[in-house]
């Protein structure tokens, strides 16, 4: 893969996918919505088992990169929109169940990208945030709403407070707490629970 801001390697039957911007909390630039898509598309094709999608560095994903937000078009800003709409929507349908690790912050498209995940295992110190509506932009909405139900979705989504990792587990957007030094298990279990 020439974008080197998503990492992939496969091990085992298991497609590792890692949004590698570290210095930006791995906001999503259209090149990583590409990527992510891309290496979703070649673990369909390599028949790989499982995946797992995590960030590097100290936050999951920051959401949606507005570093070049001045410079686009109305039209380039639905474009970029719609990119990050099919790559959540290629996670949520992927080939194989996906597990997403999620570390420091997962805001916006980033929260979007892992309730898109069959699991989602999170940090105890890990936080979620949804402050799309506040742009205006709501992506995530059907996913969110489907861990964790419509009215509760809406409340999170309106009120636009972090939501830290007991309460996202208590409400179904996270399915279990583990310090990222028990990843490497939690990603073997996850593993063998599809035939790997």
């Amino acid at each position: 893969m020439s974008d080197e801001t998503i990492l992939s390697a496969s091990e085992g039957g298991v497609l590792t996918i890692t949004l590698s911007r570290p210095e930006k909390a791995n906001a999503l630039s259209a090149e990583m919505s590409d990527g992510i898509v891309d290496a979703l598309d070649r673990a369909g094709k390599t028949g790989a088992r499982a995946i797992v999608l995590r960030g590097e560095g100290r936050h999951f994903c920051a959401g949606f990169d507005f570093g070049d937000f001045d410079s686009l078009t109305d039209g380039d800003l639905a474009l970029r929109f719609l990119r990050v709409e099919e790559m959540l929507q290629a996670v949520f349908h992927a080939p194989a169940p996906v597990l997403a690790l999620v570390q420091g912050r997962a805001i916006g498209a980033g929260a979007d990208l892992a309730a898109a995940a069959m699991k989602v295992v999170a940090a105890p110190a890990a936080r979620f945030q949804m402050p799309g509506p506040r742009f205006g932009v709501v992506l995530g909405t059907r996913r969110l709403a489907y861990r964790v139900g419509n009215v509760r979705a809406r409340q999170i989504q309106i009120e636009n407070r972090p939501v830290e990792a007991a309460e996202a587990l208590a409400i179904g957007l996270v399915d279990d707490l583990v310090d990222p030094e028990g990843w490497a298990e939690t990603t073997a279990n996850f593993g063998q629970a599809y035939g790997l």
